[in-house]
């Protein structure tokens, strides 16, 4: 049994994500212990129950401590991942898009396709949303290999959540291709999507739209703005999304969520300042990408190399993961991090 300290690195929900999949990928039970102890709010969330218990039903396998609040949890992975027809509703504006991420490596290497609906959060602080998932990490890992689609049925925003997100994962043949971004090159075009729902009225998407406009006119890139209008949510609420692509294939994103208090301007200021503040560190990935692809490399075939475009506490606890579970060996000189990969073949999982 794969023992993990849920109080070390992040100390986040991102640990116990990572760990639930991982487990089950490899097929070791896990025991997890002291579970978000640093938090405000520690123990099992909504949204961490829900993953664990998509891991667990994903896989056919048992699971104790599954409650709210809970500190200690044991998961034994059932013996198969078959894919299947799957949903899950968080109850609450947690994240889809962590729930997503947290189930798309086991219906990659699944005995079939898959496909989920997922109830709950869509844009919200402290989780990259649904528009980043959509524009940047898919489409880089759809370069490994991958085939997915991920659609935005109804938007789903804090304090009421109800929103909805389909995935659809077809299980790869062979195992992942490995990657190569190493030079950021330049810009070719930046694209957006600002959203807001039934805030019409007020704007809100256009001032979002025209606020990135003003202050990316300064670095004359091509920018384009998809100006989107909802009243499907069961709630108020906006989201701005930018992403930059460079002429290397590169992919960088920035994202916020709308809130009561924060102007539209605002979120348009962060949205942008944070997108340049990566692009100036000369990166080959966004915050949140460069996280987020240290599963995806750890599992794939030979050496992935990308440049960060800083260390953080994730990126840490991601890649003592991948070690601790896959045996993935990591060198990380300066901001050039290169992941050895295992190759992990889809024939021998499940």
């Amino acid at each position: 049994m794969i023992e993990i300290n849920g109080s070390l690195h992040s100390g986040s929900g991102t640990i116990l994500r990572y760990a639930a999949a991982l487990a089950t990928l490899v097929g070791e039970p896990l025991h997890m212990h002291h579970i978000r102890a640093g938090r405000e709010k520690p123990g099992l969330r909504p949204q961490h129950l829900i993953a664990l218990r998509a891991c667990r039903d994903f896989s056919s396998g048992r699971l104790e401590g599954d409650e709210i609040n809970s500190r200690e949890i044991t998961y034994t992975p059932g013996p198969h991942l078959n894919g299947g027809i799957f949903r899950w509703d968080i109850g609450t504006a947690g994240s889809t898009t962590m729930l997503a991420f947290t189930l798309l490596p086991l219906a990659l290497f699944a005995r079939g396709p898959s496909t989920f609906a997922f109830a709950g959060g869509l844009f919200q602080d402290f989780a990259p949303s649904a528009f980043h998932m959509q524009r940047v990490l898919l489409p880089i890992i759809m370069r490994m290999g991958a085939e997915v689609q991920l659609e935005i049925i109804r938007p789903g925003y804090v304090p009421e959540g109800k929103g909805i997100l389909t995935m659809n994962v077809k299980n790869l043949g062979a195992p992942m291709e490995h990657l190569a971004m190493l030079s950021q090159g330049n810009i070719r075009k930046i694209q957006g999507v600002a959203l807001s729902s039934h805030l019409k009225q007020e704007r809100v998407s256009e001032r979002m739209a025209d606020q990135c406009y003003r202050l990316l006119q300064r670095w004359k890139y091509p920018l384009s703005m998809d100006i989107c209008y909802d009243e499907s949510a069961v709630q108020k609420g906006a989201a701005l999304m930018l992403c930059a692509e460079t002429d290397t294939g590169c992919l960088l994103g920035s994202d916020q969520a709308g809130k009561r208090g924060r102007r539209s301007e605002r979120i348009a200021d962060f949205v942008v300042e944070s997108l340049m503040e990566d692009l100036r560190t000369g990166a080959t990935t966004d915050r949140h990408l460069a996280d987020q692809l240290i599963l995806f490399a750890a599992l794939a075939k030979k050496r992935t190399q990308y440049l960060l475009p800083a260390l953080t506490d994730h990126v840490q606890t991601n890649l003592w993961l991948v070690e601790r579970f896959l045996g993935a060996k990591a060198d990380l000189r300066g901001k050039h991090l290169t992941i050895e990969g295992i190759g992990l073949d889809p024939s021998r999982v499940g």
